[in-house]
């Protein structure tokens, strides 16, 4: 990747451009960073952006660091919240990051990447290292953030630890003295909390590098509430699926943004859908680059291959999870012991738009009872099948 694509693809901003443009050009390995907190169990797709752009900074023969925040975490980030953050024990964060590093590894080559944990030296900091922090900074400072200032209008609470946590973010970049820090648009806060910092320790200046907040399958936030994730460690013929149900005008940006085609290319497919292309073609190339990306092209062919069978020919999954379960049960009760649904307000609503089928029998009572039956007769393998909306699939024997 060129500096210039370094510094503008998958990009939001670059704080100071021109200091970036600088250490660039230079042609010296630089420092860069990023800082994760793991606060759940799962990446998706819209996590990956930063890692993206790290390992790239990786690949342009930079120090590129990742930074988990095994003290950090513990406070809680504030970035984006509208309500006190739930602190984390050191164990759920050891447990967290035990599935995050998996995860990550699908993105980062941590053979050319250095992994650091914050806690060694955060938890070492005496009480008047911590004040002297502090000191740096105002409670005006802090009231610029949008989230602090909404619930201090709202009567919401407003920790005084919450104020810390971009100290202590920041107090990561002194430590490391890195040239650049990487993060999601919604860090810049707390980014620039260490430029700050670095500045007031007479450590080396540094640029900051944002990049955007990635759009969902349906364009809103992507967000496990909304269940419009695409998973890192989703099957291949799930994910595949995933990116072909992908709201039409989102394409090109999950091209930009989560793939490694060549701007070119990109530019050529984005003409192409301007000029009345049919955006499945579009879809089925992107949802190939994404599966090869996570897993393999093997995995991506046999995902297309499964697509067209299941969604274009009415067909059902070779492979779909099982469920012993003894009935009669609620539909609703059924959908969410197949775990095809997040909630029994979700799958009520499924049922209501006629997205729910068992054995290809369309059920729209929110309130039907479902006799198990342990073999459906058009289904060799037996069990009933229960379909719900377009991708979700299980066996129940």
């Amino acid at each position: 990747m060129t500096h210039h694509e370094l510094l503008t693809r998958g990009v939001e901003k670059v704080i100071p451009l021109e200091l970036a443009q600088e250490k660039l050009k230079s042609g010296k390995k630089l420092r860069v960073y990023l800082g994760i907190d793991p606060t759940g169990s799962e990446l998706h797709l819209g996590h990956t952006l930063p890692l993206r752009k790290l390992q790239a900074f990786a690949e342009a023969g930079h120090h590129a660091i990742l930074v988990i925040g095994s003290f950090t975490a513990m406070i809680g980030d504030p970035s984006g919240r509208d309500t006190l953050r739930e602190p984390l024990t050191r164990e759920q964060i050891e447990a967290n990051f035990k599935t995050y590093k998996k995860q990550a590894a699908k993105v980062l080559d941590f053979k050319s990447v250095e992994l650091r944990y914050n806690h060694e030296w955060l938890e070492k900091l005496r009480f008047e290292e911590i004040l002297k922090l502090a000191s740096h900074f105002t409670m005006q400072q802090m009231r610029e953030r949008d989230m602090f200032r909404r619930r201090d209008e709202a009567g919401q609470p407003v920790g005084i630890h919450e104020f810390m946590y971009p100290l202590m973010v920041g107090y990561d970049s002194v430590v490391l003295d890195v040239d650049c820090e990487l993060g999601g648009t919604d860090q810049e806060f707390n980014m620039l909390a260490g430029r700050t910092l670095q500045k007031a320790y007479g450590k080396r200046e540094k640029f900051i590098l944002t990049t955007p907040l990635l759009e969902g399958l349906d364009g809103r936030k992507m967000s496990k509430t909304y269940g419009n994730t695409v998973n890192l460690m989703d099957e291949p013929a799930d994910m595949f699926g995933k990116i072909m149900s992908l709201k039409d005008e989102l394409i090109i940006r999950y091209f930009l943004l989560c793939t490694n085609l060549p701007l070119k290319e990109v530019d050529e497919i984005d003409k192409a859908l301007k000029s009345g292309t049919n955006p499945r073609d579009p879809k089925i190339r992107l949802a190939s680059e994404i599966v090869t990306l996570y897993h393999s092209a093997n995995s991506a062919a046999g995902a297309r291959e499964e697509f067209g069978r299941v969604f274009r020919e009415g067909g059902v999954p070779t492979d779909m999870p099982e469920f012993k379960l003894k009935g009669p049960l609620n539909i609703v009760d059924l959908i969410l012991a197949c775990k095809l649904a997040a909630s029994k307000s979700e799958a009520r609503r499924l049922v209501e738009q006629g997205g729910v089928r068992v054995d290809d029998r369309k059920v729209t009572d929110p309130d039907a009872v479902i006799h198990i039956k342990k073999h459906a007769p058009s289904e060799a393998e037996g069990g009933m099948i229960l379909k719900v909306g377009k991708r979700g699939f299980g066996r129940i024997i």
